[in-house]
């Protein structure tokens, strides 16, 4: 049986990147997965309003728009530093991100924020591989590959799915860039592969239960049994 999970989504102030804020209950550690770009403000807000201490942060891929607050939230206000968990083909990514974005992209951002991008790594990171199991606040994950959006792109699962949820869905999946509803993340970006990316919807992302919860990392959450039926990416892997 599905345990509660504490959920909260917020989308950051460029992109519209999802960041979520998971955690077993309120007054527990949580986890922060992708914290992007200007979340710290309602970060510390949610952490006030339900006592929560981040205990991890969890990156479905090293995009800036997905990591550029990673180490503000890592070395923020706890006493301890707290880890960043990437998969292990991104990790170069955290060296320095912005260095892998169009140059264009990068005037629009300093443009629209009025300051120049920087960055500085996390003092703490943690590499996964494929199929990993991870328990961090409480809370059991298991990480799937799923490259073409990048090299080390993953999505994250949880055998639990939000409080609130209908009863019929009984697991979650943070798919990040992987797929969103009704589409799925470009690949034309550096480390971006076609082969790659048909590859993950069909190994990865089609077996998973019509149960299962998608929560994507921009746009609304939806469920496999949805994107099965109506995603036309994923037309043809059933036949």
């Amino acid at each position: 049986m599905s345990v509660v999970v504490f959920m909260l989504a917020f989308p950051a102030a460029a992109f519209a990147t999802n960041c979520y804020v998971i955690a077993a209950a309120p007054g527990e550690e949580c986890l922060v997965v992708d914290p992007g770009i200007g979340v710290l403000p309602t970060l510390q807000e949610i952490f006030r309003e339900h006592r929560l201490r981040p205990a991890a942060v969890l990156l479905t891929h090293g995009h800036l728009d997905h990591v550029y607050s990673v180490t503000p939230v890592c070395q923020g206000e706890t006493p301890a530093v707290v880890p960043a968990y990437v998969h292990q083909d991104d990790r170069y990514r955290l060296t320095d991100p912005i260095t892998y974005l169009d140059p264009a992209i990068v005037a629009a951002f300093e443009q629209q924020f009025g300051a120049k991008a920087s960055w500085t790594e996390p003092s703490e990171i943690v590499t996964l591989g494929d199929k990993e199991s991870v328990s961090v606040a409480g809370i059991d994950l298991t990480t799937l590959h799923a490259p073409g959006h990048t090299e080390g792109s993953v999505m994250f699962g949880i055998e639990a799915v939000p409080d609130g949820i209908p009863a019929d869905l009984d697991r979650t999946m943070i798919t990040g860039d992987v797929i969103f509803a009704g589409s799925i993340g470009r690949t034309d970006l550096h480390g971006g592969s076609d082969a790659a990316m048909r590859r993950s919807l069909r190994d990865v992302v089609y077996p998973l239960p019509d149960t299962t919860l998608l929560l994507p990392g921009h746009g609304p959450a939806t469920t496999m049994e949805r994107e099965r039926a109506s995603n036309p990416y994923l037309r043809g892997f059933g036949a």
